[in-house]
């Protein structure tokens, strides 16, 4: 996948095959100063290999357990395989906390994966030992909130990376019934407009967030880097008629919205639940 994962690989020897390099010629210390100036990092994560958010439900309570959001190709344990997903697993995963500025302002830690796949959406969210208000207290940083509403073209929108500590400004250009990486697929997916959103590796679990505001309306996951058709890191889109299409530079988040069909009474995460849209 363009897998927008693990520019690890830039840093070390290419342990996972699938990790994106950085594009030629092109370094972290040659963005310009300004770069992040626009952009708001306050719940905004840095993984070991990827990006992510501190996330709450529009309906949390400040004394919940918190919540961090990532992509499923981001987990520890490495891609779950096509048509599985992970549950309920123990997890002591360490993620870097920004404050609006873009400053490290410390480490939460994962208790639990609540729940991780890449079939249909590629999303993992993590349970904290923290609570909101702990986080808060502590380092004066509120979550941001996940939408319970799918959203629609032309909403403008930010990509904002703690792994690069940068962000990108564009608008959803449309909705892709199908696309499909490496034997993923995963379905009504967000295709960005250019220019803007031209995501690199490592920018893997970003929120999408709407522009303006502080809610995460899906996930950043791949793009096509080479034009290749269907292969890793040069996803294909596939159409209602079934016809496949693949068009380099074209980058691309998932949905997330999902999430709330799945809530129970106690608003957790519970595949059991009647009508959860998450694949289970």
């Amino acid at each position: 996948m363009k897998f927008i994962i693990s520019l690890l690989t830039v840093m070390t020897v290419a342990s996972i095959a699938q990790a994106l390099p950085l594009p030629k010629g092109q370094q972290l210390l040659s963005l310009p100063e300004n770069f992040t100036a626009e952009y708001n990092f306050e719940g905004i994560v840095g993984l070991d290999n990827c990006s992510g958010s501190l996330i709450r439900f529009e309906n949390s309570r400040d004394t919940d357990s918190a919540m961090v959001m990532t992509n499923g190709h981001c987990l520890e344990a490495g891609f779950p395989k096509p048509g599985t997903y992970l549950y309920g697993k123990p997890s002591r995963r360490s993620f870097r906390l920004f404050n609006e500025r873009m400053e490290v302002v410390g480490r939460l830690t994962a208790t639990t994966i609540i729940y991780g796949t890449m079939t249909k959406t590629d999303m993992a969210i993590y349970k904290l030992s923290e609570t909101y208000a702990d986080i808060k207290s502590k380092y004066s940083v509120n979550a941001l909130t996940l939408s319970s509403q799918r959203p629609t073209e032309r909403t403008p929108m930010e990509v904002i990376s703690g792994y690069w500590k940068r962000g990108y400004s564009c608008e959803i250009e449309a909705f892709i019934p199908q696309l499909k990486e490496a034997g993923f697929t995963w379905e009504d997916s967000i295709r960005y407009s250019r220019p803007g959103c031209q995501v690199i590796g490592g920018t893997s679990g970003s929120p999408i967030i709407q522009k303006g505001t502080r809610t995460v309306i899906g996930i950043n996951n791949t793009g096509n880097e080479s034009g290749y058709m269907c292969e890793m890191n040069n996803p294909c889109e596939v159409d209602k008629d079934g016809n496949q299409k693949a068009y380099r530079g074209y980058s691309y988040g998932e949905q997330t919205y999902w999430v709330y069909s799945c809530l129970n009474q106690y608003n957790e995460i519970d595949v059991n639940v009647p009508g959860c849209q998450l694949f289970h």
